[in-house]
Parts: structure tokens; sequence; C-alpha cells
């Protein structure tokens, strides 16, 4: 296993506002991608009074190998669960919300009819925010039943170069993917994804999906280094230098990206609102 460097190394912080969102989270029964995931900047994000809602429980029908959510059967969805999310954001007084879901194959319509009723009911309670989804690899049908609800940001992850999917992700397709970002675009929506590094790709590989994704109309992009959740999920190959993070932004700019944050601690929603700002 290597040795992290300095500049992976996580800060532990809370702010002032971390024990509000902790209760906001718990009482409405919620979950998060923040604590499900084990992101590294949950500390600083509920801290600030944010956070990003997983919606449709916290139990994955996917096992990818570079993921820490639980892997298994899930619940029955909460219908009361749009109702929670939206008047959680209430609470919290939101500008830019952000919300995710799990993977769930096991449903007729993997929950796009819930994500719909998740984001009108967001809208209903929060008239003037942006909302921002990260969905799942959707085709066409269900993602049209996401689009209607009219979100303002529709992210959807390719995790990592063309090369790489298959050995990282259990059974979503670059492909599809690709297929996924250019509908949204096409939609007429604010498209984003988000990659991980460090995985063992090579620097033209990235630079070769940058141009892919800027080709299908993608806008904003996420772009940080992996690391390895669980003993369970897979080991980092490398850790990349923040200069090379740092190309990468700036080619992405030239490429024609309207934001690309990239560095190694970013995450796929970390300071969306600021993002977007930009």
């Amino acid at each position: 296993m290597q040795r992290k460097p300095e500049w992976v190394k996580i800060k532990l912080e809370a702010g002032e506002n971390y024990p509000f969102v902790k209760q906001v989270v718990q009482e409405h029964q919620l979950h998060t991608i923040c604590a499900s995931g084990k992101c590294p900047n949950m500390g600083f994000c509920w801290g600030k009074g944010t956070a990003t809602f997983m919606i449709m429980g916290d139990i994955c029908t996917r096992s990818c190998k570079f993921c820490a959510t639980k892997t298994g059967k899930p619940f029955p969805l909460d219908p009361d669960e749009p109702q929670k999310v939206a008047k959680s954001i209430s609470l919290m007084k939101l500008k830019h919300c952000v919300i995710t879901s799990v993977d769930r194959d096991d449903l007729p319509d993997k929950g796009a009819n819930h994500w719909a009723d998740t984001v009108r009911a967001i809208r209903e309670h929060n008239p003037f925010i942006i909302i921002e989804l990260l969905i799942p690899d959707y085709h066409q049908e269900l993602l049209t039943i996401v689009l209607d609800a009219k979100p303002d940001i529709v992210a959807h992850n390719l995790e990592t170069i063309a090369r790489l999917t298959p050995s990282i992700r259990s059974k979503a397709t670059y492909k599809n993917s690709i297929s996924v970002i250019r509908h949204i675009a096409e939609k007429g929506f604010i498209s984003k994804t988000g990659i991980m590094v460090g995985l063992g790709e090579t620097q033209e590989e990235v630079i070769q999906l940058l141009k892919e994704c800027r080709d299908v109309g993608c806008k904003m992009i996420t772009i940080g280094q992996y690391l390895q959740p669980t003993k369970e999920n897979m080991e980092v190959k490398e850790y990349i230098s923040p200069s090379i993070f740092e190309y990468y932004k700036n080619t992405g700019i030239k490429l024609g990206f309207s934001n690309i944050e990239s560095a190694p601690m970013v995450r796929s929603s970390f300071m969306a609102e600021t993002s977007f700002q930009k």
C-alpha cells in the first residue's frame, strides 16, 4: 500500500453548522452520500451547513469496486421521502441543493419516478433554489421522466476513463454514460460529470475523456483523487500531484468547459454552489 502524500491527508474539521445538519438528517430519517460514501469532506461541508442527500435508501443493487455504499437487497421506497428532503432543504435554507441516489435495479423504473417526485417537492417548498442532480445511468425513456421535473443541473459521473470502466464499475458502461451526458445536454440542461484519478489511467486517457465529454455538450466536470474508502475496495494505484490536477483544469478550460473543479480532494458535489456561480 502506498503512503499518502501530504496533499491527500484528511483534516478532520466540523464547523458551527455540523450539529444542525446532523440533526436535520437524523430527524427526517434521511441518507447522505457524505456518510454512506465515507466522503473525506463531510466535516467541511456539514460545517458549512450543506449536505448531499441520497434518496431511495442507503443500500445499492450494484457493487462498484471504488464505492463504499452498502450493497444488497434494498428496502421499499419511502413515499414520504420527497417531502422529507424538500422540508429538510427548507430548514437548512439552502440556495443550491445536490441530490444523488443509490442504484435501484430492483425497481421497474429504477427509481426514475421517485427522482421526479423529489425534484417537484423540492421546487414546491423552495421555488428559487438551484437543483443539482447526480443520477444513475438511465436509458433515454427513464432519463426523460427525471428531466421533465425540471432540475437545473444534471450530472452523471463517468467515474474513470474508458479502458478502466469494466474493471471498477459493476454494470454501467462508458458508452452508455457518455450517451446519458449527451442526452442531458441535448435537452438543454446544464450537463455535468465527474471522474476519479489515481486508478491506473494515463494523462493522455484523461485528456481524451475531457475531449469526448466536450464533444457531447458536457459543461462542468469534477476531477479528484481516488482514495480507498475501505479495505474491501480497490487500492490506489497512484497519488496524483496537484500540478497534474492543475494541468487537467487548464486543458479542460481550453477545451471549452465552463467550469472545472480539479484538485486532490475534489468530489462530485464538493463546493457545487460555488462551481455553479463561477
